[in-house]
């Protein structure tokens, strides 16, 4: 199982636009230690030919120009994508539907009822995409047991679990969550036998949790936040960082106690927030992480279980 990182940041990615706070200027300025990242997204393969896109971020364009598997180039109209995975409804990962628009071939797009509803309702992307290419939908289940497999994508297994986290802003549910609204996905690879626990958005360690991250070679887990109060800290969110649905690294029940369990697997952290110290590298909160074997991704980093 091949796994690339197309975009290892937060919505609004690193530098966000209309941010100075001190990553994002002196990202900007060259006086901090950083690397940019666009917004988070994964593609995974097990064959290096055919791709599940998990996520379509507003900046894919740029991350499928990236990565050139992504286009072959092997005619005229040709994509290396197969499948399309969304995790949820948010803005930072279903924008980049609109960007895949051309051509006449539907897309195969996987995804709970829950975030069909919105994206057909509060934001109806795939309504707007019924004038230009369209969609197959395939309806992913949120009972934690039933899997599934994807054509095209040989010997990998898809076992997606439903986690607690809001609905986007713009939901009709937005304050009723239902079950689908964020999941997380295992992913098992039939001939190696490895697999990876991916989950961007991870507001609480549920107990149906810890068993997927035992069986999991690779973990692949929220990164936004360094801690509870980050963004109130900084005076830029009135809600503490478990309030929006994302665990924070640091402090009891953060990322990092939650990882030191599992020592035999690779640990690697997504959705990082522009605001996050663990972004510049010679930070102590990066060494801290260290210490503990726990890598931040970053555009472009491969993963080969």
């Amino acid at each position: 199982m091949h796994i690339h990182v197309l975009g290892a940041g937060a919505g609004g990615g690193f530098p966000q636009w209309n941010c100075n706070c001190q990553n994002c200027d002196g990202l900007r300025k060259g006086t901090i230690k950083a690397t940019k990242r666009t917004q988070s997204s994964i593609c995974v393969s097990s064959d290096g030919v055919h791709w599940v896109l998990f996520n379509t971020s507003p900046d894919v364009l740029q991350q499928i120009q990236d990565f050139p598997p992504l286009q072959p180039g092997r005619a005229i109209r040709d994509s290396g994508i197969s499948a399309i995975i969304l995790i949820d409804a948010q803005i930072d990962h279903t924008t980049g539907l609109l960007m895949l628009r051309e051509g006449t071939q539907k897309r195969e797009l996987y995804c709970t009822d829950m975030v069909y509803q919105d994206l057909t309702t509060g934001n109806p992307l795939l309504k707007i995409l019924d004038h230009y290419c369209g969609i197959n939908h395939h309806e992913i289940p949120t009972d934690g047991k039933t899997s599934f497999e994807i054509p095209k994508i040989e010997n990998l297994i898809f076992t997606p679990v439903a986690l607690k986290s809001a609905a986007p802003p713009y939901s009709p549910h937005r304050n009723n969550p239902h079950p689908g609204d964020t999941i997380g996905m295992l992913i098992e690879d039939k001939k190696t036998q490895k697999r990876l626990f991916y989950a961007p958005g991870l507001g609480e360690i549920e107990p149906h949790l810890p068993p997927l991250f035992e069986k999991a070679d690779c973990i692949m887990v929220d990164g936004t936040f360094w801690t509870n109060t980050e963004m109130m800290d900084m005076g830029l969110m009135t809600k503490k960082a478990r309030d929006i649905g994302h665990n924070p690294q640091s402090g009891e029940g953060g990322m990092i106690e939650v990882l030191d369990r599992y020592p035999n697997a690779k640990k690697v952290l997504i959705h990082i927030n522009n605001t996050n110290p663990i972004l510049r590298e010679d930070s102590k909160e990066r060494q801290i992480l260290t210490d503990h074997s726990i890598e931040v991704a970053y555009d472009g980093m491969d993963i080969v279980l």
